[in-house]
């Protein structure tokens, strides 16, 4: 057998990473894939509209809203596979 050179006495440091709090992880996450927070806020703001119309009585467009927030969820939801494979295809080069 082929003696190499010895295995290193001390292990080698640890990285440090500092400590990210909500707003932190947040800010990244939205730069990192600004779709799905728009996607999120769309979907919301679609809801609240179908309800108010709801509420209303205007079941028309109440119907009419419901439609859009599949819609909606649909593109957020569209848009976080597409953030997740972006993010898998920059972790493997």
């Amino acid at each position: 057998m082929a003696a190499g050179p010895p295995p290193p006495l001390e292990p080698s440091p640890l990285p440090v990473f500092s400590e990210e709090g909500f707003g932190d992880k947040f800010l990244r996450k939205t730069r990192e894939n600004p779709l799905v927070p728009l996607g999120c806020l769309c979907t919301v703001g679609v809801l609240t509209y179908g309800l108010i119309s709801f509420k209303r009585g205007n079941t028309r467009r109440s119907q009419l809203m419901m439609r859009a927030r599949i819609l909606a969820q649909g593109f957020t939801f569209a848009a976080l596979l597409g953030g997740m494979v972006v993010t898998a295809m920059k972790s493997r080069k």
